[in-house]
């Protein structure tokens, strides 16, 4: 694996960089550490370098300076409804929280959005009334329910 990447996203932490990354790479397939960077031998990390699904990252143990906020967020976009409620659950717990549209924030801030490629499908459908009724519904939503999506966009106002 090449750790030499020309551009990484870097992620600013508290003092849990390297406890995210850990967490991130064993939630998201073909993910890994590539590197971690010490100071002190057996000290805390610095910097962690990571992928994600093969998309580079950096976590910075910066202090308390900055925090992350919803202007930025990691999209997965999931396969199935299982791996959407699997990746929902992991990432709010201990901590995190819930929001909208899909969207959610992890136990260490970071915002991300779980969303479905069958809901990007729909979305961009020629059907623009559907769509438009699957947008709707996914306005209500916390995390995304692809059953409801798939009957708004139906119009099956009963299961929607």
């Amino acid at each position: 694996m090449n750790t030499r990447e020309k551009i990484a996203t870097c992620l600013w932490y508290d003092g849990a960089a390297e406890q995210a990354a850990q967490l991130y790479t064993s939630l998201i397939a073909d993910s890994c550490i590539t590197s971690v960077y010490r100071p002190e031998p057996h000290g805390p990390a610095l910097l962690v370098e990571f992928t994600l699904a093969g998309v580079p990252y950096q976590a910075l143990n910066g202090g308390a300076h900055f925090r992350h906020c919803e202007a930025a967020s990691i999209v997965v976009k999931t396969d199935s409804q299982a791996e959407t409620d699997k990746l929902w659950q992991a990432l709010i717990a201990d901590g995190g929280s819930p929001s909208q549209c899909g969207w959610l924030k992890d136990r260490f801030g970071l915002s991300w959005q779980i969303v479905p490629w069958r809901f990007i499908d729909l979305l961009q459908s020629p059907d623009r009334a559907a769509a438009q009724r699957a947008t709707e519904a996914m306005l209500q939503m916390g995390k995304l329910d692809m059953a409801a999506l798939e009957a708004a966009f139906k119009g099956d106002a009963e299961h929607a």
